[in-house]
């Protein structure tokens, strides 16, 4: 069975310690978390965890099985196969000197991605979107020379 990268949206309680559970429930269970984003919903008593692992279709059951036993976990989607929309946020500090800084700033445009500050010699880029966007980038901002990277976890929510 083929391994590939499930995103489980899962309703938990905003408690103490329930992210904690979550993960060492994966983790015991041998799976890596690829991507891992939590932050409170509308309600304030219940957060949103993101989180992304690959695993098969069997593991994946079993995990989600797991995680449904939990006390304080009330819903989980997987949104690997469902019309969803997949946010991530990255900061790129790019090597910036005079002489290329109008080159960067064209690339930056055509991504729609934002200067957020510009120092002597580098350049702080914000950038939104999917995984595959935010990659590209990356691999165009390398041949300029990246000094640093800051990256959040994928977040989603269903279509419609």
């Amino acid at each position: 069975m083929a391994t590939q990268q499930h995103t489980l949206s899962l309703i938990v309680d905003n408690k103490f310690g329930v992210l904690a559970r979550i993960t060492g429930l994966i983790s015991r269970r041998g799976f890596n978390i690829d991507s891992l984003a939590v932050g409170v919903t509308e309600d304030p008593t219940i957060s949103r965890v993101t989180v992304v692992v690959t695993a098969d279709e069997v593991a994946l059951e079993q995990i989600t099985k797991q995680l449904h036993k939990l006390i304080n976990v009330h819903k989980i989607n997987d949104f690997t196969n469902e019309p969803s929309v997949d946010r991530e946020l990255v900061l790129f500090k790019i090597h910036a000197p005079a002489d290329t800084r109008h080159e960067l700033i064209e690339l930056v445009n055509v991504f729609r991605a934002k200067i957020i500050d510009v120092g002597k010699n580098s350049m702080t880029v914000e950038a939104t979107g999917n995984s595959e966007k935010l990659q590209a980038m990356e691999d165009l901002f390398r041949g300029y020379g990246i000094k640093e990277i800051a990256r959040t976890g994928r977040i989603s929510l269903s279509r419609g």
